[in-house]
């Protein structure tokens, strides 16, 4: 299928993000003092592994930050997001999520913050659109006023199983000033899962004191098996530590089995795997828009993370939109994903995805809940000639 405008100045721009951010990875290499000794592996407790050390300065390098906790026993984004959260919270303290956090962060939230005695502030704002109308700083006020109780504003940069954009980052920066001038002690937290390298910022870079992500998302590059990250204040990435393995331990524990290598490696690829993403992703939203079906971005949008939701308003077309999608996957092209429970989720969920790692979401795959209006999330993409190729052929399948 052809497009009938052309996308070089949406890729252009995305290449110009690309060239500004592998200049900042290699800065942060250079900056850390990486060396071939750094992927020398270790056993037992882990406290001499000086890769696993070196891996951490060189996130807070590209960071901004304090500091860096990047970790395989950091087993999920969940994991990283659910240790930085409750790891810096107390009895009492507040949780004020801002966007609707993902069906398994909603059940680590709703569960922990009854077990840990916080009070737990959901779904402040849905979007842009909405903080602006209804006015962030009253909001924000009423939910987490000034008195003596610890304030943790979390904010959700991906969209999610929501039908909006994704938090840009000016909209990240206007949030954190109206918190911070009501809540000068608060600690803003951004998830920033699918969100890194996207822009030529992040959002340490614009006043937010801790984020995570997943290390198969973008920062791993496609390569990187399994892991998490935390980055930000020193003194919040240690609590995080603490709370991921335990008091006294924090991150001097733990060692990472032979996969400094490529972590590292991953991360210095990060920049170009995430502009083959977002190349592959704005075709996707062209071919789609010229299908006549509602997309988020529009092609030509400003992009914050990988995805690219489309709205199918009708169950078999998501449900077959998935089934092409393994099928011209590199892995496991000859199963068909059918709608099953999943544990954290409300609805059945169908996901395809054949990739080199089990779950990556950086490589090409597509999933969605099974509930009106039967939105189909597509993200990823190693290469954008794989992306564009099936866009092709699923458009010439859903025309028929």
């Amino acid at each position: 299928m052809k497009t009938k405008i052309s996308l070089d100045g949406v890729w252009q721009r995305i290449d110009q993000i690309k060239k500004a951010n592998q200049i900042k990875v290699l800065e942060a290499f250079k900056q850390a003092g990486v060396q071939n000794s750094h992927y020398a592996w270790v056993t037992g407790y882990g406290y001499d592994d000086l890769g696993k050390d070196k891996l951490d300065e060189l996130y807070a390098a590209y960071f901004n930050t304090e500091a860096a906790l990047v970790r395989p026993q950091l087993v999920s984004g969940t994991h990283a997001i659910a240790s930085a959260i409750f790891g810096n919270l107390n009895s009492g303290d507040r949780l004020v999520a801002i966007g609707q956090p993902y069906d398994t962060l909603q059940t680590v939230f709703n569960k922990w913050s009854k077990k840990f005695g916080i009070d737990y502030y959901p779904n402040v704002i849905l979007s842009e659109a909405s903080g602006s109308q209804c006015g962030i700083k009253e909001i924000l006020t009423s939910q987490a006023p000034q008195d003596d109780k610890r304030n943790l504003f979390f904010i959700q940069r991906s969209r999610g199983y929501e039908w909006r954009d994704s938090y840009s980052l000016n909209f990240i920066a206007e949030l954190i000033e109206q918190i911070k001038s009501n809540s000068p002690q608060a600690i803003v937290f951004v998830d920033n899962c699918y969100g890194e390298f996207t822009q030529e910022q992040e959002p340490t870079d614009i006043g937010a004191d801790i984020i995570a992500g997943s290390l198969i998302k973008n920062p791993g590059g496609g390569i990187v098996a399994a892991g998490a990250y935390i980055a930000g204040r020193e003194s919040l990435v240690e609590n995080a530590a603490e709370f991921m393995t335990a008091p006294g331990i924090g991150k001097h524990g733990g060692c990472n089995f032979d996969q400094t290598r490529l972590m590292m490696q991953g991360f210095f690829m990060a920049p170009l795997i995430v502009s083959e993403a977002l190349k592959g992703m704005s075709y996707a939203a062209k071919v789609f828009e010229e299908l006549g079906l509602e997309t988020l971005p529009a092609y030509d949008a400003e992009r914050n993370d990988i995805i690219q939701a489309i709205k199918f308003n009708n169950r078999d077309k998501l449900i077959e939109f998935c089934r092409l999608v393994q099928t011209n996957c590199p892995v496991n092209s000859m199963f068909a994903p059918v709608p099953d429970a999943i544990s954290g989720y409300d609805d059945e969920i169908i996901m395809a995805s054949g990739s080199f790692i089990e779950g990556s979401s950086i490589e090409l795959s597509a999933d969605g809940p099974l509930r009106e209006p039967y939105i189909g999330y597509f993200q990823g993409g190693l290469s954008s000639a794989h992306t564009i190729y099936v866009v092709d052929l699923i458009a010439e399948a859903l025309s028929k």
